[in-house]
């Protein structure tokens, strides 16, 4: 599965407005429900919050990754944005945070979720990758930013 395979333009956000972490992931939760794949909100809401509390998934270079599983949903359900303004999040290497994807798998789909995951940090971890989507005037030209890469990068 690709990632450009779970994102589209609705549910992708350039300049987010958000004021603290909890804000960030509470509007990309939001924007996630815009795919129409997630059947229960709130226990999305309460996967992706309780994730975090465990660990950060701010991963270091300005990235974070909320994700959880769950059979709240109908399908892998996703979500990208960039922050209107860099934002704590608790992340590993104490830097603030402008890109976050948030990535929801189904339970019996534990394969497909670690590659995904494993997929958007090897993506993610591109300075010049990043730099690309910070330049992305809107979610089409992010989508296909994604799409390139992942063309590129993944020979697919």
């Amino acid at each position: 599965m690709k990632i450009s395979d779970i994102l589209s333009t609705d549910v992708i956000a350039v300049n987010l407005d958000t004021a603290d972490k909890e804000d960030a992931i509470k509007k990309v939760i939001d924007l996630a429900a815009k795919s129409g794949k997630i059947l229960d909100v709130e226990k999305v809401s309460k996967t992706i919050f309780e994730r975090e509390k465990l660990v950060s998934t701010g991963v270091g270079k300005g990235f974070a990754i909320p994700h959880g599983k769950t059979d709240a949903i109908q399908d892998v359900v996703a979500a990208f944005a960039i922050t209107k303004e860099p934002i704590d999040f608790d992340s590993i290497d104490g830097e603030p945070v402008r890109y976050i994807f948030l990535l929801i798998g189904k339970e019996n789909l534990l394969n497909t979720h670690i590659k995904l995951l494993s997929r958007i940090s090897r993506l993610m971890n591109k300075d010049e990758f990043r730099e690309k989507l910070l330049d992305a005037a809107n979610a089409e030209e992010v989508l296909t930013i994604f799409k390139e890469e992942e063309k590129n990068y993944f020979d697919i």
